[in-house]
């Protein structure tokens, strides 16, 4: 059996990474998970939060991911992530002024609640932004 397994990250825009790592750590939805060579399948969604990618024995990087989905198997996790940016390129003025933008997006479809087509697709558009932007924030302390 391998020491490694093989990770992707992959965005709507492109592969982000494909390389054999030691282990990496996922945000999933139901909590963090871990994987090493041989984890059993799975598939999960991914909340707002930060990859660990460890080589080494410690943590080599960290990827925010803001949300999207993971595959696993024996030898390989692909996440497919709505989107990823690597902590150490998260700036901190964005990050504030992306989380206020959101809450002002919140408070306007609440406002507009009656006028919503329905089905409170900018209410629950507004909380998602809203949480991945708590999480990119929370990264970066």
């Amino acid at each position: 059996m391998t020491d490694t397994v093989e990770f992707e990250l992959v965005s709507p825009q492109r592969l982000l990474k494909s390389e054999p790592v030691e282990m990496v750590v996922v945000p999933g939805a139901e909590g963090d998970f871990g994987v090493l060579p041989g984890h059993s399948l799975l598939i999960a969604t991914v909340r707002p939060g930060v990859i660990n990618i460890h080589r080494d024995g410690e943590v080599a990087e960290r990827i925010f991911v803001a949300g999207g989905f993971a595959e696993v198997s024996p030898e390989r996790c692909t996440v497919l992530a709505e989107e990823a940016v690597p902590v150490n390129d998260i700036d901190r003025g964005e990050a504030e002024r992306r989380l206020e933008d959101a809450k002002a997006a919140l408070a306007k479809a609440e406002e507009n609640k009656s006028e919503d087509d329905g089905d409170g697709t900018a209410m629950a558009g507004a909380e998602r932004e809203i949480k991945a932007a708590e999480a990119m924030l929370a990264a970066i302390q």
